[in-house]
């Protein structure tokens, strides 16, 4: 697209930064080909149901092959549709990793969600941090950035509000994982003016229906699913089992789709981010939301259907 702002090298300006980074986002139509769509609550921009995630995958330093097969995995994603790619400081070189592929690629930035997250238990280094995570990717302003793990909410969450409010951030939140802390998540959930949460979510780890999710479908609260394969434990242990009868009637020709498929049904779910180091297997986690053959692709299953695809699952392991 002539004109439009890309995470090219030729795009730096002074201090490393790259120029695109004030444009705003596109509100373009979307094709009817594209993924499975979820509006984020309280706003009228919508992102793909499947994201991209980095723990650990994306960790890969300055190897010349795994960064190129990193940027290959990205390559994938963007021509599947994807949008969300989600990071943290903790992530040891994912974000430059990611920064890397994002350059390499040439995306442009209206087509990538850039989530990330504030990892400090420094009263006064929020910024700092926020300023070194922006550099490696190669960014100047994100969508979206999160407390991770909630460590020291209480004084970085007003570093997140004080951006969102200066128009330097679009997106704030807080995360957990591993099913930990969901008490005092709730608690700030129902205090603060929080627009995302990250949270473990899949058939076998459900703590979250219980009180997390109602949450945030009463407060308008976009929510993001982490560890959807449980770090690929899951999907490894099914993979000699036999795909149910009910994966069929919902176009899930895997184990991986048919899990995210009951993810994202859930209605209280925006986007679940699986990570991975495979372009087959990328490919294969937006084809659970998109509509290659059929409308059957996209079709999500429904209370007691969801019950069916956990106990299924259960039942296969």
């Amino acid at each position: 697209m002539a004109g439009a702002a890309t995470f090219g090298v030729g795009s730096l300006i002074a201090g490393g930064l790259p120029a695109f980074a004030q444009a705003e986002q596109s509100t373009q139509p979307q094709p009817a080909n594209l993924p499975l769509h979820r509006k984020i609550p309280g706003s009228e921009k919508s992102l793909p149901t499947i994201g991209l995630g980095s723990w650990i995958t994306f960790n890969v330093g300055h190897d010349p092959v795994l960064l190129q097969n990193c940027t290959d995995v990205m390559a994938a994603f963007f021509a599947a549709g994807g949008q969300m790619i989600d990071s943290s400081p903790m992530y040891g070189s994912s974000q430059a990793t990611i920064g890397h592929g994002l350059a390499a690629l040439e995306v442009e930035r209206s087509t990538v969600f850039a989530a990330d997250k504030l990892w400090t238990s420094d009263e006064t280094g929020g910024a700092a941090q926020i300023a070194e995570t922006a550099q490696n990717w190669g960014l100047r302003q994100f969508d979206l950035l999160q407390v991770h793990n909630m460590l020291d909410w209480e004084n970085q969450f007003p570093v997140l509000q004080g951006m969102k409010a200066q128009g330097a951030l679009d997106y704030v939140g807080i995360t957990t994982s591993h099913g930990r802390r969901h008490e005092l998540m709730a608690v700030i959930m129902q205090r603060e003016p929080l627009d995302f949460i990250q949270v473990t979510y899949n058939p076998l780890d459900r703590d979250v229906e219980n009180r997390i999710l109602p949450i945030a479908q009463d407060r308008n609260i976009a929510v993001i699913i982490n560890r959807p394969f449980q770090g690929g434990q899951l999907t490894r242990a099914l993979r000699n089992a036999p795909l149910p009868g009910i994966a069929q009637d919902y176009g899930a020709q895997s184990w991986a789709q048919l899990i995210l498929k009951y993810i994202v049904s859930h209605p209280a779910v925006t986007c679940a981010i699986p990570a991975t180091t495979r372009v087959d297997h990328v490919r294969e986690n937006m084809a659970a939301i998109s509509p290659i053959s059929d409308e059957m692709n996209t079709r999500l299953p429904e209370g007691k259907e969801r019950h069916a695809i956990a106990n299924a699952i259960g039942d296969a392991l």
